[in-house]
């Protein structure tokens, strides 16, 4: 299974990056013939105000990134794993942090909402308060591609080895987790923590991140990119740099037996009162 990791840096204008993400897809759909396509967290919007996020918000099933993702899926015959857009909900006063994924005839396979809010002070001094904006999600979610399960994940959750480990138990081969890691956290804990989570679970981990600046607010915030592709043993086998653009790697699931038959992890997990 080949597939492709899209970086990219999404702003408060809701038209140019879902052209970037097209452009970008197409790009490496040309280059590489994925089988299966990651886009960054909010890769729809980032950045403005509250009610500029509510305006960009889109009603599911449907809306302009969910129909370009629909309809690239279909075109290409390619899995599109959709970072996560901003989702419209009934009645809620907030948003969901949705990531939608589209089997190869564009029709919807899975969809998850971002369950750990980024509620946290930087060490810059920068609040972040992603619950003021965004409804959490509380389900696990996995879905199957190709005979193989994959597992989904956004930015934060990273930080909460439980909700892997609950993925893994689902029978997760692979982790997806699109993000937008501020370049403060991302410097010191992005690889870490992708490495860990992999090594916990024995997976493929495929973290695809947003980079350079964006607008929030009054405030410049800058995310660390870096786009990364890890194996069940903890290796990366593939990553991206600083800018837009790609990462692609070839995977092999049946790694992932390999790895938890020598060091069964599963097998060994003991339960704490």
């Amino acid at each position: 299974m080949k597939v492709a990791l899209i970086q990219m840096n999404s702003g408060h204008d809701k038209a140019a990056n879902i052209a970037s993400a097209r452009a970008l897809m197409e790009q490496a759909i040309a280059e590489e013939r994925p089988d299966w396509i990651c886009l960054p967290e909010v890769f729809d919007f980032m950045g403005g105000s509250r009610e500029d996020k509510f305006a960009a918000a889109e009603t599911l099933p449907g809306g302009a990134a969910y129909s370009m993702m629909q309809e690239l899926a279909a075109k290409h015959r390619v899995v599109i794993h959709g970072g996560s857009i901003l989702e419209k909900l009934e009645g809620e006063p907030r948003v969901g942090n949705t990531t939608v994924v589209f089997n190869r005839d564009g029709g919807e396979l899975a969809r998850y909402r971002k369950i750990h809010m980024f509620d946290i002070t930087a060490p810059d001094g920068k609040q972040y308060n992603e619950s003021a904006s965004m409804k959490p999600g509380d389900a696990v979610v996995t879905y199957e591609v190709d005979g193989v399960r994959f597992g989904c994940a956004i930015c934060y959750d990273l930080r909460f080895p439980a909700l892997f480990q609950a993925l893994a138990d689902r029978g997760a081969q692979i982790i997806a987790l699109p993000a937008a890691f501020t370049l403060q956290t991302g410097k010191d804990h992005w690889e870490v923590l992708c490495r860990a989570r992999a090594i916990e679970t024995e997976t493929y981990f495929l973290a695809t991140g947003q980079t350079g600046n964006h607008v929030q607010g009054n405030e410049v915030r800058a995310t660390w990119g870096h786009s990364i592709v890890v194996d069940p043993w903890g290796h990366v086998v593939a990553r991206a740099s600083d800018g837009v653009g790609y990462v692609a790697a070839r995977i092999d699931p049946e790694r992932v037996g390999k790895v938890r038959r020598m060091i069964p992890v599963a097998q060994h997990k003991v339960k704490f009162a």
